[in-house]
């Protein structure tokens, strides 16, 4: 079974994305995402797709939406204990709640927890890395049955750029030999986030 630190590490290398702190966006860094990660899923090298990945013909994503690009006030979290996230697989990785995004959507308030990956922090390239996963009301129809992913990086501030447009699929949605973090309960939006990629063509 492959490393966490593979796993991790591989869906960094396979995003390529640059984080935005800025709020102001009017959806070019979604639309630069959405290249990279097509790009990406079509170089046998990096793709989780493997020998199909020659065969790739892009992702279906949801229409770029600058309203799904939040501004979050980030709380940090204080003497947070580490606890093993549940995956796909047996695999426990070692994770620990680094903080908490609060911030409105659709005119209701929302929080959600970002994580940070123990072992990827022991690394200079990554130890910035933050990671936020959840689920809403697409999935399963519109959207990953079993939720998406987004990369962030430590805020300077108490500020967090929440870019839902760049919310893409864990690797296991289209290679069963992967092992993905499932997200934790306390993330679950009740609310149709309608950006980012959707469910893979079959």
């Amino acid at each position: 079974m492959k490393s966490i630190f593979y796993i991790v590490l591989a869906s960094m290398l396979l995003l390529g994305i640059a984080v935005s702190l800025h709020a102001q966006d009017d959806g070019q860094t979604a639309l630069e995402f959405r290249k990279e990660l097509n790009d990406q899923y079509s170089d046998p090298e990096e793709s989780p797709l493997k020998g199909k990945a020659k065969h790739f013909k892009g992702h279906v994503f949801f229409e770029v939406d600058t309203a799904l690009r939040v501004e979050a006030h980030f709380v940090r979290s204080l003497n947070a204990l580490p606890f093993q996230m549940k995956t796909t697989t047996s695999r426990r990785p070692t994770y620990e709640k680094y903080g908490e995004a609060q911030f409105t959507l659709y005119g209701k308030e929302f929080r959600l927890s970002v994580y940070q990956n123990h072992q990827l922090r022991e690394t200079e390239e990554y130890k910035n890395y933050l990671f936020l996963p959840f689920t809403d009301l697409t999935n399963g129809e519109e959207s990953y049955r079993g939720g998406r992913f987004i990369d962030l990086e430590i805020p300077e501030g108490d500020m967090l750029v929440i870019d839902f447009n760049k919310a893409y699929n864990p690797y296991c949605a289209y290679n069963k030999d992967y092992s993905c973090p499932i997200p934790p309960a306390e993330n679950n939006l009740e609310v149709f986030v309608r950006a980012g990629v959707k469910k893979p063509n079959k």
